[in-house]
């Protein structure tokens, strides 16, 4: 009888063991589950196509160093206008041509006649010969303009200018009377030019090509 005792108090103890050892084993890991990608699949042949090339931009007149140019007249009148006043006149060298501008007051440019003239040059009051150097004279002629205030003072300093360009040489003024503006732009070679209209301000620009 005390044998089975013993027995039956071993096997309760190896019982309860076994249900706290069940406790103490180790914990399994977390299976690793990737994420499904939703987004539709990529167009290879997407990444081969070039991008879509961009207008170009319109080409600005006054920076193109190449033109065409006339070696005619060139005759634009604006009758009716009124008296446009010269407040500068200067001249410089570019790369392919040569370039005078004549700037005024306002927001536009009197008509103006352009075009190579013969010698001997005159004055427009008296119609004396003046002499200006080159081999060819690009006469200039604004109306209606002015080149002086309503009390007579001359507004441009000068009135003819020594040049050391690629090929003009000399500008003078031959006239200004009767709301007519001249200036001759003497030159090395009667060249063909280039006459453009510029605002802010108000500006006449004659390119004679080198």
């Amino acid at each position: 009888m005390r044998t089975a005792n013993l027995l039956l108090a071993a096997a309760l103890v190896t019982l309860a063991a076994g249900c706290r050892g069940g406790g103490s084993e180790p914990a399994q890991p977390i299976p690793h589950v990737t994420p499904i990608d939703t987004r539709p699949p990529a167009d290879p042949a997407a990444d081969d196509e070039p991008p879509t090339p961009r207008p170009p931009k319109e080409a600005d007149p006054t920076s193109t160093d190449t033109f065409e140019g006339t070696a005619g007249a060139t005759d634009k009148p604006r009758a009716g206008a009124k008296v446009a006043v010269l407040r500068d006149v200067r001249a410089a060298r570019h790369e392919h041509y040569d370039r005078v501008v004549f700037e005024f007051e306002g927001d536009t440019v009197p008509g103006y006649h352009v075009d190579y003239i013969d010698k001997p040059v005159r004055q427009c009051g008296s119609g004396e010969a003046t002499e200006i150097a080159g081999d060819g004279w690009l006469a200039v002629r604004m109306t209606p303009a002015a080149a002086h205030t309503e009390a007579g003072k001359a507004t441009i300093p000068f009135r003819e200018r020594k040049l050391a360009l690629g090929v003009a040489v000399e500008l003078e003024r031959t006239c200004d009377f009767e709301a007519e503006v001249t200036w001759v732009l003497g030159v090395s070679s009667p060249n063909r030019y280039r006459v453009l209209e510029l605002t802010k301000p108000a500006r006449l620009v004659v390119d004679v090509k080198h």
